[in-house]
């Protein structure tokens, strides 16, 4: 009896392994001359020819391992999308493929499909490079908005905006398309370090690379242009001491509203055409703000700015005043002088005639 189970249990696992293996097949058994990745983001058989315009021949197979090794489907490997690719590629002529975005976003797929964009647009990829897709916290506003600008042309775009909105340049320019045209509920203030040596305009700012900024800086992180107690945490006289660093004289703080999560839903938000929904007093929705700066590797990544007080964090940015939103005591005293003088007048004579009306029945 002692025997029996031996053997069962023997016989249970030696099955329980080669399911194991069937289901989990190593990585290690891929075609001859091919990876199909791991964790470690391991494509460079892939890369030894996509990386190099001499062998691949054409822009559109051309890849940038600094960008495509960060995003996550470098981390899935090349073949799990491109399937078909044999041992025999390139001479196998045409690579297709049977994966497809939908086997891992069928989520947003839905979504997407209740868009218009969707009738016109019907691939991912127009919009997203799956080779160097990044997450929406490590792009910059601007990149949003220039994929939204691929299909759309701005002209017509401000054209269209200035029939209803007011300083349409400077709207456009400080909110990115997805701010008004998702869904969104909540909402961060995305500050960048943008270029005031470079001819531009309110709608089009130049944000300052990694590059440009590393030259200011030298061998030290860039955050610490910003962070100067070096915290991780950007203080609302941090931002003032940038402003009046007069080594920064080149650069300037530019504020961009833009939504925490975004939707591919592309619908027009019913706050959208409510003016209060911005320009009101610290509304509860925009209440966070982020100094985003940007990486070597062309990402950016976000830093705190003291907790709750985005509408004062503003207010430290030279050249930015949100009307009914960002309050200065100094402006709103000198405002309300302004007001007060204008009515001194009409009031005060009006309050004279009255207080001499009998006078004049008299004569």
């Amino acid at each position: 009896m002692k025997s029996f189970y031996q053997n069962f249990y023997k016989n249970v696992f030696t099955v329980s392994v080669l399911a194991l293996c069937c289901i989990f097949p190593q990585t290690g058994q891929a075609d001859p001359g091919f990876s199909f990745g791991n964790a470690s983001s391991d494509n460079q058989a892939c890369l030894v020819c996509h990386a190099d315009i001499d062998k691949v021949k054409s822009d559109k197979d051309l890849l940038n391992p600094g960008q495509f090794n960060h995003t996550t489907h470098a981390k899935f490997g090349c073949k799990t999308c491109h399937d078909t690719v044999t041992a025999d590629h390139p001479k196998e002529g045409k690579v297709t493929r049977t994966t497809t975005c939908t086997n891992c976003h069928s989520d947003i797929a839905a979504e997407y499909a209740t868009s218009k964009h969707s009738l016109n647009v019907p691939n991912c990829s127009a919009c997203h490079n799956p080779h160097k897709v990044q997450k929406p916290d490590e792009i910059s506003a601007l990149t949003m908005t220039a994929t939204c600008m691929n299909c759309h042309n701005y002209n017509k775009i401000k054209s269209t905006h200035a029939q209803w909105l007011p300083q349409t340049d400077l709207h456009l320019g400080a909110i990115t398309c997805v701010t008004c045209h998702t869904k969104a509920k909540n909402y961060v203030v995305s500050v960048y370090v943008a270029r005031r040596n470079v001819k531009t305009n309110a709608s089009n700012p130049v944000i300052a690379d990694y590059s440009y900024l590393s030259k200011k800086i030298g061998s030290q992180d860039i955050q610490y242009l910003v962070d100067r107690n070096r915290d991780d945490y950007i203080s609302i006289e941090e931002l003032k001491e940038f402003n009046n660093n007069s080594a920064n004289k080149d650069l300037y703080l530019k504020a961009i509203l833009t939504p925490t999560e975004t939707s591919h839903a592309f619908q027009i938000s019913d706050k959208s055409w409510n003016c209060t929904f911005c320009h009101a007093s610290g509304p509860s929705s925009a209440q966070l703000t982020k100094m985003v700066l940007p990486n070597k590797d062309g990402t950016f990544t976000g830093f705190d700015v003291e907790k709750g007080t985005s509408i004062t964090s503003l207010n430290a940015i030279p050249n930015f005043y949100m009307m009914g939103s960002s309050r200065n005591s100094l402006v709103n005293t000198i405002g309300g002088m302004v007001l007060a003088g204008g009515l001194i007048m009409p009031v005060g004579h009006g309050f004279i005639r009255f207080l001499t009306r009998r006078n004049r029945r008299k004569e």
